[in-house]
Parts: C-alpha cells; sequence; structure tokens
C-alpha cells in the first residue's frame, strides 16, 4: 500500500509530545497532529518560537495546545525528568513523542572538526532524545497505543563525507530505535521507529545546501502524512525499523540497504 489518507480524528484523545514545533517539519508535524485530534505539546526553545503555532492551532478550532519551553542544549536529566512530570501533571498521559528537533552543525573533515560544535551537535541531536524518551517512558508505556517517532537522516544509514557529527549523531538515532525496541519488546502497545523526512525546505535543509533551489524539494506540510501513519493505530505492531518520507499523502517507506556488489 502506498496512498494513504488518515481518518480526520486519527489522533482524537492523543496526547503528543513535538519537539522542534517552532518551525520546519516540527512545526508542519505539530499542526498535522493537531487537526487530527491531538492534543498537541508543542517543544522549542523559547515560548516565542512557539505562540505562533499555538495561536494557529486555537484559531482552527482543534485541541488547546501547551508549550514547554527547553533549550536542548541544556537538557539535563533533572530538566527532562521535570518536563515528563508537567506532562504528567497537566495531561495524564503521553500517546506519542515525536524528535524533530536537530543541529546541523559544521560541515567538515572528522579531523578537523571542532570539539565545541560536535559537543553541541551530539548534545541536541543524540543526547538529549535520548534524555526526553528515558523521562517520559513511564508514560508512554500507561498508554494503550504509544508511538516514538526518531527524525534521522540518510547520512545516519549510509555514511558521507564531512557530515560530521550530525552524521554521527544520526546513526546513534537508528541504534538507540532498535534498542529501544528490543528492550521495549515486554510492551507491544509502545512502538519506536525512525524516519528519514529526505530533502524538505527547512531552513536546516538551506544551511546545509545554501547554493540549491529550495524549491525543488517538497515543503514539510508534504511529508508529515509518514509521521501521521507512524504515530496513528494504522502503524500498530511496526517497531525497530527505519523510513523514509514519501512527499503528499502516502504511508513512508521502509528503508532497506542496498547490498554491496
Amino acid at each position: 500500500m502506498t496512498d494513504y489518507t488518515p481518518a480526520p480524528d486519527l489522533l482524537h484523545g492523543r496526547v503528543v509530545l513535538v519537539t522542534g514545533a517552532g518551525g520546519g517539519i516540527g512545526r508542519a508535524v505539530a499542526l498535522a497532529c493537531a487537526r487530527h485530534g491531538a492534543q498537541v505539546i508543542l517543544h522549542d526553545r523559547s515560548a516565542k518560537l512557539l505562540e505562533k503555532i499555538y495561536d494557529e492551532i486555537v484559531a482552527a478550532g482543534s485541541p488547546q495546545p501547551a508549550m514547554l519551553p527547553l533549550d536542548l542544549l541544556q537538557a539535563t536529566p533533572d530538566a527532562c525528568a521535570a518536563l515528563a512530570q508537567t506532562v504528567e501533571r497537566e495531561f495524564g498521559r503521553l500517546d506519542g513523542l515525536v524528535h524533530c528537533a536537530a543541529e546541523l552543525g559544521a560541515l567538515a573533515p572528522l579531523e578537523l572538526y571542532e570539539p565545541v560544535t560536535w559537543m553541541r551537535v551530539l548534545q541536541v541531536n543524540l543526547t538529549a532524545p535520548w534524555l526526553v524518551t528515558r523521562a517520559c517512558l513511564p508514560l508512554l508505556k500507561k498508554s494503550p497505543n504509544a508511538s516514538i517517532v526518531f527524525s534521522s537522516a540518510d547520512v545516519g544509514r549510509k555514511a558521507r563525507a564531512y557530515w560530521g557529527a550530525y552524521g554521527v549523531a544520526a546513526f546513534g538515532l537508528e541504534g538507540m530505535v532498535q534498542t529501544f525496541a528490543e528492550e521495549l519488546g515486554a510492551y507491544p502497545a509502545l512502538r519506536v521507529n525512525s524516519l528519514d523526512p529526505g530533502a524538505v525546505q527547512t531552513p536546516l535543509r538551506a544551511k546545509a545546501y545554501p547554493g540549491e533551489d529550495p524549491k525543488t524539494h517538497p515543503l514539510p506540510e508534504d511529508i508529515a502524512m509518514s509521521y501521521l501513519y507512524l504515530l496513528g493505530p494504522d502503524s500498530r505492531g511496526i517497531s525497530g525499523r527505519a523510513f523514509s518520507a514519501q512527499p503528499g499523502n502516502k504511508v513512508p517507506v521502509e528503508y532497506v540497504e542496498s547490498a554491496s556488489l
């Protein structure tokens, strides 16, 4: 099956936390979740980045969202535990967690990579997602149908020169997805998958490829349905897998590494 049209109430009654919701793919995913009935918890570095999308969701008549600002560079275990406690206190549950926040860092050879940049990128792209997930797992385990989606990248599945800490962190995310899926096997209602959005018109893409025409790529809204598929009940039972997004209303395609000749 390639065509996918989610039901209007696909996520009705569900509470979904989206990191990096202030812009790009995170914003598109948060809006799509709200449009399909979810109560969305919006995360980004500061409340100012979230106020506009908050207002958009309310104006559309979707369930009222919440804002939980947290700078992932400062995402200590205690800060992430406090975030999860706030979710539990305010909502009493969590049914979905989508990791969309990302830091590109520098495109440079590993031998020349600046250690400060390396540590910043690994913190935002790998360590913070682990800490947030770890803190939220007790809530997710209580859900009758929960899903965690890590936004990954093709450079985390097949190495490419000069992608530095960003590529290494994406490889780490893929390993974390597989490990979580194995360890959470006793919780069949909780699934964990990765999704490579592909080339999309985002600020991060423009920073990585400043010379290309962004209009040759889909908008974040065009690939949001892939996230909805993995978040909603239609993907029940699918866990520990790596997917790639497809533009338009289509289910994501499972990534299969090409065999070496």
